[in-house]
Protein backbone atom coordinates (compact mmCIF):
# COMPACT_ATOMS: atom_id res chain seq x y z
CA UNK A 1 0.00 0.00 0.00
CA UNK A 2 1.42 3.07 -0.75
CA UNK A 3 2.71 5.53 2.33
CA UNK A 4 0.61 8.57 3.05
CA UNK A 5 2.16 11.73 2.21
CA UNK A 6 0.95 15.72 3.07
CA UNK A 7 1.24 18.69 1.06
CA UNK A 8 4.10 21.19 2.93
CA UNK A 9 4.35 24.49 1.70
CA UNK A 10 8.71 25.24 1.92
CA UNK A 11 10.72 28.14 2.42
CA UNK A 12 13.33 27.26 -0.24
CA UNK A 13 16.56 28.94 1.16
CA UNK A 14 16.93 32.42 3.40
CA UNK A 15 14.06 35.05 1.46
CA UNK A 16 12.58 32.57 -0.25
CA UNK A 17 11.21 31.45 -2.60
CA UNK A 18 8.28 29.24 -1.40
CA UNK A 19 7.48 25.96 -3.10
CA UNK A 20 5.12 23.31 -2.60
CA UNK A 21 6.82 19.86 -1.75
CA UNK A 22 4.99 16.28 -0.56
CA UNK A 23 6.27 15.29 2.48
CA UNK A 24 5.74 12.31 5.02
CA UNK A 25 2.13 11.56 6.97
CA UNK A 26 3.29 12.19 10.70
CA UNK A 27 2.95 10.27 13.70
CA UNK A 28 2.36 11.48 17.02
CA UNK A 29 4.88 10.90 19.74
CA UNK A 30 4.05 10.76 23.57
CA UNK A 31 3.09 14.40 24.55
CA UNK A 32 2.06 14.70 20.55
CA UNK A 33 -1.36 16.14 18.75
CA UNK A 34 -1.20 16.56 15.40
CA UNK A 35 -3.65 18.86 13.85
CA UNK A 36 -4.87 19.19 10.49
CA UNK A 37 -4.48 22.52 9.38
CA UNK A 38 -7.96 24.40 8.43
CA UNK A 39 -6.69 28.17 8.99
CA UNK A 40 -3.14 29.44 9.30
CA UNK A 41 -2.24 32.66 10.75
CA UNK A 42 0.15 35.00 9.23
CA UNK A 43 2.41 36.55 11.66
CA UNK A 44 5.17 38.63 11.79
CA UNK A 45 7.78 36.68 13.07
CA UNK A 46 7.49 34.64 10.02
CA UNK A 47 8.50 36.94 7.98
CA UNK A 48 11.46 38.28 10.30
CA UNK A 49 12.77 34.17 10.05
CA UNK A 50 11.86 34.07 6.16
CA UNK A 51 14.16 37.32 5.65
CA UNK A 52 16.70 37.12 8.50
CA UNK A 53 16.78 33.67 9.67
CA UNK A 54 16.53 33.82 13.53
CA UNK A 55 14.95 31.10 14.69
CA UNK A 56 15.96 28.88 11.11
CA UNK A 57 18.37 26.00 12.06
CA UNK A 58 18.51 24.93 8.16
CA UNK A 59 16.87 25.16 5.31
CA UNK A 60 14.19 24.46 3.98
CA UNK A 61 12.11 25.29 6.44
CA UNK A 62 8.45 25.15 6.69
CA UNK A 63 7.33 28.50 8.44
CA UNK A 64 4.15 29.03 10.21
CA UNK A 65 3.38 30.29 14.06
CA UNK A 66 0.01 30.43 14.53
CA UNK A 67 -3.01 27.73 13.25
CA UNK A 68 -6.25 26.30 14.34
CA UNK A 69 -7.81 23.10 12.65
CA UNK A 70 -9.35 19.69 13.78
CA UNK A 71 -7.24 17.14 15.63
CA UNK A 72 -5.90 14.35 13.36
CA UNK A 73 -4.45 11.49 16.26
CA UNK A 74 -2.77 12.08 19.48
CA UNK A 75 0.07 10.67 21.36
CA UNK A 76 -1.16 7.53 23.28
CA UNK A 77 -0.79 9.49 26.55
CA UNK A 78 -2.35 12.28 25.83
CA UNK A 79 -6.04 12.61 27.24
CA UNK A 80 -7.35 16.65 27.09
CA UNK A 81 -7.40 15.87 23.11
CA UNK A 82 -9.01 13.43 20.46
CA UNK A 83 -9.69 12.98 17.32
CA UNK A 84 -12.17 15.12 15.80
CA UNK A 85 -11.62 18.36 18.66
CA UNK A 86 -11.75 21.91 16.93
CA UNK A 87 -8.52 23.30 18.35
CA UNK A 88 -6.00 26.37 18.12
CA UNK A 89 -2.02 25.93 18.54
CA UNK A 90 1.25 27.50 18.34
CA UNK A 91 3.32 26.10 16.23
CA UNK A 92 7.21 24.93 14.37
CA UNK A 93 8.61 24.10 17.84
CA UNK A 94 11.99 23.18 18.92
CA UNK A 95 13.23 23.18 15.36
CA UNK A 96 10.19 21.01 14.34
CA UNK A 97 8.02 22.51 11.12
CA UNK A 98 5.29 24.56 11.27
CA UNK A 99 1.59 25.15 9.88
CA UNK A 100 2.54 25.77 6.39
CA UNK A 101 1.26 22.37 5.51
CA UNK A 102 -1.57 20.18 5.81
CA UNK A 103 -0.45 18.41 9.15
CA UNK A 104 1.23 20.01 11.81
CA UNK A 105 2.53 18.33 14.84
CA UNK A 106 2.68 20.08 18.06
CA UNK A 107 3.49 19.57 21.86
CA UNK A 108 -0.13 18.79 23.93
CA UNK A 109 0.66 22.07 26.09
CA UNK A 110 0.62 24.09 22.58
CA UNK A 111 -3.28 23.65 21.96
CA UNK A 112 -6.23 24.20 23.32
CA UNK A 113 -9.68 23.96 21.45
CA UNK A 114 -11.13 26.53 19.51
CA UNK A 115 -13.62 28.97 21.61
CA UNK A 116 -17.23 27.82 20.36
CA UNK A 117 -17.93 31.54 19.10
CA UNK A 118 -14.73 31.69 17.14
CA UNK A 119 -13.91 30.97 13.79
CA UNK A 120 -11.14 28.89 12.35
CA UNK A 121 -9.58 32.20 10.93
CA UNK A 122 -10.34 34.54 14.39
CA UNK A 123 -8.80 31.68 16.44
CA UNK A 124 -5.36 31.10 14.55
CA UNK A 125 -4.68 35.13 14.69
CA UNK A 126 -4.28 35.33 18.36
CA UNK A 127 -0.84 35.80 19.58
CA UNK A 128 -0.96 34.29 23.06
CA UNK A 129 0.72 36.17 25.92
CA UNK A 130 2.84 38.62 23.73
CA UNK A 131 3.06 41.61 24.91
CA UNK A 132 3.55 45.46 23.47
CA UNK A 133 2.22 48.39 20.92
CA UNK A 134 -1.19 47.96 19.36
CA UNK A 135 -0.29 45.46 17.32
CA UNK A 136 -2.28 41.91 17.40
CA UNK A 137 0.18 41.06 20.40
CA UNK A 138 -0.77 44.26 22.20
CA UNK A 139 -4.38 44.55 21.89
CA UNK A 140 -3.91 40.77 23.34
CA UNK A 141 -1.83 42.21 25.80
CA UNK A 142 -3.85 44.95 27.03
CA UNK A 143 -6.46 43.08 27.67
CA UNK A 144 -4.30 40.48 29.93
CA UNK A 145 -2.69 43.38 31.95
CA UNK A 146 -6.37 44.92 32.58
CA UNK A 147 -7.05 41.31 34.24
CA UNK A 148 -4.10 41.18 35.85
CA UNK A 149 -3.90 45.02 37.42
CA UNK A 150 -7.13 46.49 37.36
CA UNK A 151 -5.77 49.73 38.44
CA UNK A 152 -2.73 50.07 36.93
CA UNK A 153 -2.22 52.89 33.84
CA UNK A 154 -1.78 51.16 31.01
CA UNK A 155 -0.48 53.42 27.86
CA UNK A 156 -0.81 52.63 24.41
CA UNK A 157 1.41 53.71 20.99
CA UNK A 158 -0.72 53.12 18.27
CA UNK A 159 -2.11 54.84 15.01
CA UNK A 160 -5.08 57.22 15.95
CA UNK A 161 -7.36 54.98 14.29
CA UNK A 162 -7.29 52.50 16.72
CA UNK A 163 -7.94 54.31 20.04
CA UNK A 164 -11.76 53.28 20.36
CA UNK A 165 -10.68 50.02 20.16
CA UNK A 166 -7.43 49.59 22.47
CA UNK A 167 -9.23 51.58 24.75
CA UNK A 168 -12.15 49.11 24.77
CA UNK A 169 -9.75 46.24 25.30
CA UNK A 170 -8.48 48.26 28.49
CA UNK A 171 -5.95 51.00 27.91
CA UNK A 172 -5.99 53.94 29.49
CA UNK A 173 -4.49 56.55 27.20
CA UNK A 174 -3.52 55.85 23.54
CA UNK A 175 -0.56 58.09 21.85
CA UNK A 176 -0.44 58.77 18.24
CA UNK A 177 2.69 56.51 17.39
CA UNK A 178 4.13 59.11 15.33
CA UNK A 179 4.17 61.97 17.57
CA UNK A 180 7.51 63.71 17.52
CA UNK A 181 6.93 64.45 21.55
CA UNK A 182 6.04 60.81 21.84
CA UNK A 183 8.21 60.65 25.16
CA UNK A 184 6.90 63.82 26.79
CA UNK A 185 2.95 62.49 26.11
CA UNK A 186 3.71 59.43 27.79
CA UNK A 187 5.34 61.01 30.93
CA UNK A 188 2.77 63.50 30.81
CA UNK A 189 -0.31 60.95 30.86
CA UNK A 190 1.91 58.80 33.64
CA UNK A 191 0.76 59.42 37.41
CA UNK A 192 1.99 62.55 38.56
CA UNK A 193 3.79 63.11 35.07
CA UNK A 194 6.84 61.46 36.47
CA UNK A 195 6.96 58.47 33.91
CA UNK A 196 5.97 54.70 33.89
CA UNK A 197 7.80 51.71 35.50
CA UNK A 198 7.76 49.64 32.55
CA UNK A 199 8.25 49.65 28.76
CA UNK A 200 7.19 46.49 26.81
CA UNK A 201 7.91 46.70 23.79
CA UNK A 202 5.99 44.45 20.93
CA UNK A 203 7.69 45.80 17.83
CA UNK A 204 11.35 46.53 18.65
CA UNK A 205 10.22 50.53 18.99
CA UNK A 206 13.04 51.06 20.59
CA UNK A 207 15.51 50.13 17.95
CA UNK A 208 14.20 53.12 15.86
CA UNK A 209 13.56 55.35 18.85
CA UNK A 210 16.56 55.13 21.49
CA UNK A 211 14.52 57.73 23.68
CA UNK A 212 11.77 55.62 24.44
CA UNK A 213 13.71 54.88 27.48
CA UNK A 214 13.37 58.48 28.31
CA UNK A 215 10.08 57.53 29.55
CA UNK A 216 10.63 55.26 32.13
CA UNK A 217 10.43 56.99 36.07
CA UNK A 218 14.28 58.20 37.58
CA UNK A 219 13.34 56.71 40.85
CA UNK A 220 11.11 53.84 39.65
CA UNK A 221 12.64 49.61 38.64
CA UNK A 222 13.04 50.79 34.96
CA UNK A 223 12.20 48.02 33.13
CA UNK A 224 11.98 47.29 29.72
CA UNK A 225 10.64 43.87 27.79
CA UNK A 226 11.43 43.29 24.40
CA UNK A 227 8.93 41.06 22.65
CA UNK A 228 11.43 39.05 20.42
CA UNK A 229 11.24 40.38 17.27
CA UNK A 230 15.14 40.12 15.87
CA UNK A 231 15.66 44.01 16.34
CA UNK A 232 19.16 45.09 18.01
CA UNK A 233 18.50 47.48 20.56
CA UNK A 234 20.90 49.11 22.77
CA UNK A 235 19.88 49.05 26.26
CA UNK A 236 20.86 52.42 28.43
CA UNK A 237 22.90 51.60 32.10
CA UNK A 238 20.58 50.57 34.75
CA UNK A 239 17.53 49.60 32.55
CA UNK A 240 16.75 45.85 33.56
CA UNK A 241 16.25 44.30 30.26
CA UNK A 242 14.80 41.14 29.17
CA UNK A 243 13.87 39.38 26.08
CA UNK A 244 10.94 37.26 25.69
CA UNK A 245 8.41 35.16 23.25
CA UNK A 246 5.49 33.52 24.08
CA UNK A 247 6.30 29.86 24.46
CA UNK A 248 8.73 30.79 27.36
CA UNK A 249 5.25 31.54 29.28
CA UNK A 250 5.00 27.45 29.20
CA UNK A 251 8.47 27.44 31.74
CA UNK A 252 6.17 29.31 34.41
CA UNK A 253 4.90 27.94 37.40
CA UNK A 254 1.59 27.13 36.10
CA UNK A 255 2.44 27.73 32.31
CA UNK A 256 1.16 24.78 31.12
CA UNK A 257 -2.40 25.58 31.98
CA UNK A 258 -1.59 28.64 29.21
CA UNK A 259 -3.70 27.52 26.39
CA UNK A 260 -6.74 26.44 28.29
CA UNK A 261 -6.98 29.50 30.40
CA UNK A 262 -7.23 31.92 27.32
CA UNK A 263 -9.98 29.40 26.52
CA UNK A 264 -12.05 30.14 29.60
CA UNK A 265 -11.15 34.12 29.66
CA UNK A 266 -12.62 33.60 26.19
CA UNK A 267 -15.74 31.87 27.04
CA UNK A 268 -15.96 33.97 30.26
CA UNK A 269 -16.00 37.65 28.05
CA UNK A 270 -12.74 38.43 29.70
CA UNK A 271 -11.17 38.56 26.39
CA UNK A 272 -11.69 39.46 22.81
CA UNK A 273 -10.63 39.25 19.36
CA UNK A 274 -7.72 41.28 19.30
CA UNK A 275 -7.55 42.17 15.98
CA UNK A 276 -9.75 42.19 12.54
CA UNK A 277 -9.54 39.06 10.58
CA UNK A 278 -8.27 39.11 6.99
CA UNK A 279 -8.92 35.93 5.07
CA UNK A 280 -5.66 36.33 2.56
CA UNK A 281 -6.72 32.49 0.69
CA UNK A 282 -7.92 29.24 0.64
CA UNK A 283 -4.70 27.74 -0.27
CA UNK A 284 -1.24 27.27 0.72
CA UNK A 285 0.33 28.93 -2.53
CA UNK A 286 -1.50 32.04 -1.71
CA UNK A 287 0.83 32.02 1.26
CA UNK A 288 3.58 33.75 -0.82
CA UNK A 289 1.48 36.13 -2.58
CA UNK A 290 -0.21 37.85 0.63
CA UNK A 291 3.51 37.86 2.50
CA UNK A 292 4.45 40.90 1.67
CA UNK A 293 1.38 42.30 4.09
CA UNK A 294 3.39 41.60 6.47
CA UNK A 295 7.08 43.13 5.78
CA UNK A 296 5.87 46.67 7.80
CA UNK A 297 4.36 43.85 10.97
Amino acid sequence: MEAKTIKQYVAVKKGGPFQMVTGPYPTPRPGEVCIRNRAVGLNPLDWKNLYHGEMVKSWPEVFGIDTAGIVEAVGVDVTAFQPGDAVMSLAGHGGCAGAFQEVTTVPEHFVCKKPVAWTFEEASSVPVLVVGGSSGVGASAVQLLRQALPLATILTTNSPKHNDHIVKLGATTCIDRHDPNMVTTAKSASPAGGGVDAIIDAVGGAADNARLFDALRPDGPRVYSQVFTGDKIAIPDGVSSVAVFGRMMFQLPGGMLTMSKLVELVDNGKFKLPLQISIGGKDLRRLARVWRSLRPG
